[in-house]
């Protein structure tokens, strides 16, 4: 008798920690993921997606499979490569597909949804729980703006921030947005801007494998013409490039 209240104690505890492996995100409330680092869950993700261009970031990896039995086969994922300016008040963020890449850990990404407007709900299971800074950071050439894309989970100061917002279930724009009011909840992504949130935003979008080596199309001693994706030439050689994409040669080229 004694040995059955044992094992049906131990079931039980089975039972109650099997529960607790469940970590819940969700789009209306922010979640510290320090106390998960390193653990294997279960994760339930809710948020509310915009037919266009949302953001998003995860704690865990999903394969390109898992992405598109999640969001739709037709779904786009992108990251941020590079940054441009005009010098006066126009940056353009350069963003390239990667969905052949999944979606890693701490990495912050526009996707494209293909869905109707509305709140979706999935569950990840037995996934590596990171808990990092997510964020990618470039300098554009000439004006020395510097943009950060963040997910939410990172502290900021409330100035320079632009959020994404899907408009007429098609075009997506980048709009000025302040924490203290409007608020960034887990799994989303925000622009945050060195020079403030004055700055025009434009994006253009580099489709997967078109970028090529910067060694492969030049020498760094080599005289050759270098151009931004706005087609302004930038510099004669590819020495001190800042990281962006540029056009060399009629190839573009990421500089990291």
């Amino acid at each position: 008798m004694k040995k059955l209240l044992l094992m049906a104690a131990f079931a039980l505890g089975c039972i109650s920690a099997s529960a607790q492996q469940t970590l819940t995100l969700s789009t209306y409330k922010g979640t510290d993921l320090s106390k998960y680092d390193g653990q294997t869950l279960n994760v339930s993700v809710s948020r509310y997606l915009f037919n266009g261009w949302n953001t998003i970031s995860l704690p865990f990896q999903m394969t390109e499979e898992q992405v598109n039995e999640t969001f739709g086969s037709d779904c786009q994922l992108e990251k941020l490569v590079g940054v441009e300016s005009d010098g006066f008040n126009e940056v353009t963020l350069i963003f390239q597909d990667c969905k052949k890449e999944g979606i890693q850990p701490n990495t912050p990404y526009i996707l494209y949804y293909n869905g109707e407007n509305g709140s979706k709900s999935f569950t990840a299971e037995n996934v590596v729980i990171y808990n990092g800074i997510a964020e990618a950071v470039f300098t554009a050439e000439g004006s020395g703006e510097t943009v950060r894309m963040r997910a939410a989970q990172v502290q900021t100061e409330p100035q320079g921030l632009y959020g994404i917002l899907a408009k007429d279930n098609s075009e997506a724009v980048f709009v000025n947005v302040d924490t203290t009011t409007n608020g960034f909840y887990a799994t989303r992504c925000y622009i945050q801007m060195s020079n403030g949130n004055s700055a025009m935003l434009k994006t253009n979008h580099i489709a997967a494998g078109e970028l090529t080596s910067i060694k492969s199309v030049a020498q760094e001693d080599e005289t050759v013409e270098v151009f931004n994706l706005s087609g302004v030439k930038v510099a004669d050689n590819i020495q001190g490039l800042q990281p962006g994409i540029y056009v060399i040669k009629g190839k573009t080229v990421m500089v990291k």
